[in-house]
């Protein structure tokens, strides 16, 4: 046994401890070595926008530390909560093969790390290598609570693109000068929609279009003749944004940890919960200029946004500093143009290649179909709402809010005590078909429940899901737990079930684990249910989510002995 300070190639300068013990994993001897990390949460005190104040972070940094791994390694994270909130850290689009209780959404697969208590998170990393990134999965905490999980390829493995010279994470976040534990629970006890950030932020830092954050700008350094691998990540809250670097080119090169066909583009669009890599190749010779690099929201919705810029800057080295350099600014596209975005969704495609072939479902056992989209519930007794004619905005699929436990559920299927905490109906379909995409209907109450699909073992799922005019059409970034899917079509308006499936894709689809379902339409997915657990999916906007927009799957053993659930660790924390 012995304990290593390594220093990743791909990111100088960061750290990983390792602790090699192949005597108590034997697997791991060849599958990978054991990273040990510690999360201390505590508060620290930030300064943004001439505001500062105490927001909660992973050892005093926000955003919080880098991960990095290679596919095959063994992370332990061990995560101890300094802070009064409950909390619960999830790796997001990692597969979680067998390991549910390291998935981390609170009161699906654990229950939150209470104060002064702690949990390791104990996973292996299989198949999987890309951006990822891990965040709070409670409340709204992971607007502060969110890092990049970076894994490498496997040793001697090298990307299917030219090697980059620089690798370099940008995440992009959102920025409230109050507390946004306050503005979620103003808006949950109110019924009406929530306060806006006040700035998005990449790595952190709002830059200079902001008043008063000129300082605090990100500003990414280059030179000439060099690919830099920029590991896009989208940890904001509750926008798709839109990003861009002046007179430069993009080339598109993975999407959610997926190798994909590569493209050119001005500018990538990246939903809550997505991850994309582009190739950023700079130009040949010094320009005597320097480069915004700007994201800003795409919009749907009638409610209320941010419709503010963040920039970073790109620099050339060896520039000229003795005069003021010319700054050049992006196009973005407006903020509600949806034919851009559909366009460079459907330039998505697999790489589908020998090595990385994309494995969609041929054959499915099972079909589904759920609307999604807003709605409202009545207002408490006795009290005022601020949602529609008086009422509290709230959010379903086939009219089902999410009503959230007070037992995990992995917990309660695991030991057999699902009584009392969830029901193992829910609609596979819309109990009330309509016009979706039409006029919406007079009742737009919802209703509500703690409700699971269960599916057998290696089950292969069809779902399509529909977008409703309920209260407005909306874009909903969906993400998936606990598997990666194959978005196998999508369109505009109603979904025909006697036409659109001719035109599925079931060659090269996109495999993610995160997807917008478009505005006023619907997208179709498939997934092969071979992940025994509890499996949550949920809008990504985080305001969405906290009115009900999610759900879970709950996928049985199968009969061989690595097709089962493993037992809980003895430090799963309690309710």
């Amino acid at each position: 046994m012995g304990v290593f300070l390594l220093s990743s190639p791909a990111f100088p300068g960061v750290f990983l401890f390792t602790l090699i013990n192949l005597c108590l994993i034997p697997e791991l001897a060849v599958a990978g070595i054991t990273r040990h990390y510690k999360f201390d949460v505590n508060f620290q005190n930030v300064t943004r926008l001439c505001h500062t104040k105490s927001i909660v972070t992973v050892n005093g940094q926000f955003p919080g530390p880098r991960i990095v791994a290679r596919e095959g390694d063994h992370l332990l994270i061990k995560v101890v909560n300094h802070v009064q909130n409950n909390i619960s850290i999830h790796w997001h689009g990692i597969r979680q093969l067998r390991s549910g209780w390291a998935d981390g959404p609170a009161y699906v697969t654990q229950c939150p790390i209470q104060t002064g208590n702690s949990y390791v998170y104990n996973f292996t990393i299989v198949g999987q290598r890309g951006t990822l990134f891990w965040h709070a999965h409670i409340s709204w905490l992971r607007a502060t609570l969110y890092g990049p999980l970076i894994i490498l390829p496997k040793q001697g493995v090298p990307y299917p693109f030219a090697k980059p010279y620089k690798e370099v994470p940008i995440i992009f976040g959102e920025w409230w000068n109050t507390d946004p534990e306050a503005v979620i629970t103003q808006a949950l006890q109110t019924g009406g929609g929530p306060n806006v950030s006040d700035a998005y932020t990449i790595n952190g830092l709002p830059g200079p279009l902001y008043n008063c954050s000129a300082k605090d700008t990100f500003r990414l350094k280059v030179r000439p003749g060099k690919t830099y691998l920029l590991r896009l990540i989208n940890a904001a809250l509750n926008d798709e944004l839109f990003f861009s670097i002046a007179n430069h080119t993009l080339t598109v090169v993975e999407a959610d940890a997926i190798y994909i066909k590569p493209f050119e583009t001005d500018t990538v669009v990246i939903t809550p919960g997505q991850t994309t890599n582009v190739l950023l190749k700079t130009k040949n010779h010094i320009p005597n200029a320097t480069f915004f690099m700007s994201a800003r929201p795409y919009v749907t919705g009638l409610g209320t946004f941010d419709n503010s810029t963040v920039a970073g800057i790109l620099e050339y080295q060896y520039s000229s500093s003795i005069k003021k350099l010319p700054l050049f600014k992006p196009v973005l596209p407006p903020l509600n143009d949806t034919s851009f975005v559909t366009n460079f969704t459907a330039k998505l495609r697999s790489l589908a290649s020998a090595q990385f072939p994309a494995n969609v479902p041929q054959k499915v056992d099972k079909r589904f179909f759920f609307t999604i989209g807003l709605g409202t519930s009545p207002c408490h007794k006795n009290q005022t709402c601020q949602g529609p004619n008086g009422t509290m905005f709230a959010a379903s699929m086939n009219n089902v809010s999410f009503a959230v436990p007070t037992t995990a559920l992995l917990q309660a299927h695991f030991f057999g005590q699902s009584n009392g905490v969830y029901q193992p109906d829910f609609p596979t379909s819309p109990i009330f078909p309509f016009n979706y995409t039409g006029n919406p209907p007079n009742n737009t109450m919802v209703g509500n429940g703690t409700k699971l699909v269960v599916l057998p073992f290696n089950t292969s799922v069809e779902l399509v899901m529909q977008d409703t005019s309920i209260l407005g059409a909306e874009s909903h970034p969906f993400h998936l737990h606990g598997f990666n899917f194959f978005v196998v079509g999508q369109g505009f308006g109603n979904f025909d079930p006697n036409k659109d499936p001719a035109n599925f894709n079931l060659v090269d689809p996109i495999e993610r684990n995160t997807m917008g379902v478009p505005s006023g339409g619907w997208a179709a997915i498939r997934f092969l249910a071979d992940n025994p657990g509890v499996w949550f999916m949920h809008c990504h906007l985080e305001i969405h989510t906290s009115w009900g927009l999610k759900m879970a799957w709950l996928v049985l053993d199968g009969k061989l002995p690595n097709q089962k659930l493993l037992p809980p660790p003895a430090d799963l924390p309690k309710c």
